[in-house]
């Protein structure tokens, strides 16, 4: 197992960032906000050009109207003919029609009457017969007598498309600068909060950790490198008292037993006893007392040191294994049990050689010590790391199954062998040390020990 596969780079990037979300969000809402308003404006433009025109082609239809009204039916054929090429102030062409009750033309330039009522005053926008666009009114002068009244818009169509474009041109000019300001802003945050979880990663990793300096006068980014600053400070002085109080405890303890040890072998040496004796099994249970302080300490310090690469160095896990069955196959023989081994060759980690090696130890001592002889221990080492230590001994009932790696916690078998339970919690605080998961494995008989990466 390699460095990089060992931890988690707190830069490396991830597929979905909130400030490249907060980007493409400031981006869709400055498109919106464009598009909302072109269609605003130009709705409003739309609704004012109708308006402008229905004023228009009305003002001229009631002229034309009035003229009827005063000087007849002659005079309003006359004016007609003379008003067609007239155009207005707004450059707007006119057009004209006046026609019988069957809709024939009697004067203008439009040959044939559009799909307007001229009996409701309708008016609209409509086609003329040669392809022109206008905007018309109609009225009924008299039974036989009917007026219709058009003005071309088609300046008003260019201008609204030339504003359209400048507006879509603006627009994107914005969305761009948006789009821009957003991206380079995201950049930077991205970047101070990459430059904190680095400093985190990195204290989550033992290594130094330097958090950022204050860049914008304490925004909300280097106040939360602020506080990390200062929980790591305070988590380190934490780890120390501990580290401190721990060793300072486990030294006046272990001191004087160590003196009690020596006086009671002064004793013993002085008055011999037969074996068994009282003064023997106090020294025993003052040793027993030591290897307990010794296995709390390491217990501890493992616990401590979780998830840090301070002291790892790349090992061949292979030929620690390969060690390890040389040496236990002796052991093995002298119990009168079989060692299987199944190592593959060329697989490294991570790891402190010693606290691999005293894992390994532990589980194997545990396998020696409860399967009865002519039993078989199994050894396997496959590329993942993955260890794999298994045994048809006893094995371990399943309502301890959970409690087993819980310190002073001991399975009960057959024939148990003396010991303060604190064999697997060990092994099991080194293992998460580093980053592998120790676990038992489902299996008929026995028991079956895994060792392997942390999912």
């Amino acid at each position: 197992m390699t460095e990089r596969s060992y931890r988690r780079s707190p830069s490396r990037r991830r597929k979905r960032s909130i400030f490249g979300q907060l980007t493409a969000a400031s981006i869709v809402i400055a498109i919106i906000a464009v598009a909302v308003l072109f269609a605003v404006t130009t709705i409003t433009i739309q609704r004012q050009t109708r308006v402008s025109l229905s004023a228009t082609v009305s003002t001229d239809l009631a002229g034309l109207i009035d003229i009827y009204a005063t000087a007849g039916r002659a005079e309003l054929l006359r004016r007609v003919n003379d008003r067609q090429e007239v155009v207005s102030l707004e450059g707007r062409r006119s057009h004209y029609l006046v026609a019988d009750g069957a809709g024939r033309p009697l004067s203008g330039d439009i040959r044939r009457w559009p799909s307007l009522n001229a009996a409701m005053s309708e008016e609209g926008f409509v086609t003329l017969a040669d392809g022109t666009e206008v905007y018309a009114q109609g009225a009924k002068l008299a039974p036989d007598l009917q007026l219709l009244v058009a003005r071309q818009y088609d300046r008003d169509q260019a201008s609204l498309l030339v504003l359209s474009a400048v507006f879509l041109g603006v627009g994107a000019a914005i969305v761009a600068a948006v789009a821009l300001v957003a991206l380079i802003t995201s950049r930077h945050l991205a970047q101070r909060m990459d430059a904190v979880n680095m400093a985190l990663g990195a204290a989550a990793d033992g290594r130094a950790a330097s958090f950022p300096a204050h860049l914008r006068g304490g925004d909300e980014i280097d106040e939360m490198a602020g506080h990390g600053a200062r929980l790591l400070a305070r988590q380190a002085q934490l780890v120390k008292a501990y580290k401190q109080v721990s060793e300072h405890v486990a030294h006046e303890v272990r001191t004087p037993l160590m003196h009690l040890d020596n006086r009671l072998g002064a004793a013993v040496r002085d008055r011999p006893e037969a074996p068994g004796g009282p003064i023997g099994q106090s020294r025993e249970d003052i040793r027993g007392i030591t290897t307990l302080l010794d296995s709390l300490l390491d217990i501890a310090s493992a616990e401590s040191r979780r998830g840090e690469l301070a002291g790892l160095a790349e090992i061949d896990l292979s030929a620690i294994v390969t060690g390890l069955a040389e040496l236990y196959e002796g052991s093995a023989e002298d119990a009168d049990l079989t060692l299987e081994t199944d190592i593959a060759t060329g697989v490294t980690m991570l790891g402190e050689r010693m606290q691999i090696t005293r894992l390994l130890s532990n589980l194997l001592d545990n396998a020696i010590k409860y399967v009865p002889a002519g039993g078989r221990i199994g050894l396997s080492l496959m590329q993942g790391p993955r260890i794999v230590i298994e045994d048809n001994g006893p094995g371990i009932a399943h309502n301890q199954r959970e409690r087993i790696f819980e310190r002073f916690v001991r399975a009960t078998a057959p024939g148990e062998q003396p010991g303060h339970g604190l064999g697997l919690a060990l092994s099991r605080a080194i293992a998460e040390r580093h980053g592998l998961v120790l676990r038992l494995g489902d299996v008929p008989c026995g028991a079956q020990f895994i060792l392997e990466p942390s999912p």
